[in-house]
């Protein structure tokens, strides 16, 4: 099975937690299009949606939906959406497609937060995958020297500017072996909005695709 069936199968299982009249938050990536290519046929379940993304906003469109602000549905029942990495406490690390923070905003708003993934998603420990970190542009070089105090190696992801205009750096050989730690360190260095490392929010339900179905964790 590819890659992409996985991806499906996975974005497939997660509609059954879609209960009629939900608000249901939508995130970004490719497994999330795959989510968003099926919505459709829950369609009479979803009260409200609203996305983490530009470009989830106008797939969403494409496929019929109106999508909301979060500031207009206030909380959100459900928010679905995929991972660069996930360990088996379901802590998580996101951003590759660099909405991490709107993605972090909605998985903290949610009731419940569903994570999709294929099998290649899930490591022992976090951090073989660049950490994503949103820094505000001024504070790029600042933010990027105290990371190398931790003997990581940041790299600007150049010619990309998230949706809130900011810049995102990939942090390369950081080690992140206690996630809720590391996320609580970073979170104080000014001029960081937002730390890809999903471990005080992490899933509350991890469905896994691989060659025999879908698995499902809990946290």
């Amino acid at each position: 099975m590819d890659s992409s069936n996985k991806k499906r199968n996975a974005a497939k299982a997660s509609l059954e937690f879609i209960e009629p009249g939900t608000v249901v938050g939508i995130g970004t990536g490719s497994t999330v299009n795959e989510l968003i290519r099926l919505l459709p046929t829950v369609k009479d379940r979803v009260d409200k949606v609203v996305s983490s993304s530009k470009s989830s906003s106008t797939l969403l469109q494409e496929q019929g939906f109106d999508v909301s602000t979060l500031n207009e549905v206030g909380p959100v029942d459900i928010y679905i959406d995929g991972a660069d990495e996930a360990n088996k406490r379901l802590h998580l690390i996101k951003g590759g497609g660099g909405a991490l923070t709107r993605e972090k905003v909605l998985a903290g708003a949610a009731r419940r937060f569903v994570c999709i993934v294929d099998e290649s998603k899930l490591v022992g420990m976090l951090g073989t995958f660049p950490l994503p970190i949103e820094v505000l542009p001024m504070a790029q070089s600042y933010v990027s020297r105290q990371l190398v105090k931790l003997r990581a190696q940041p790299i600007w992801r150049e010619g990309f500017v998230t949706d809130n205009g900011n810049h995102i750096l990939d942090v390369h050989e950081l080690n992140i072996s206690n996630p809720l730690e590391m996320e609580t360190r970073l979170n104080q260095i000014p001029g960081i909005l937002t730390v890809g490392i999903f471990a005080h929010r992490c899933a509350d339900i991890l469905l896994i695709a691989d060659e025999s179905g879908v698995r499902e964790m809990r946290a």
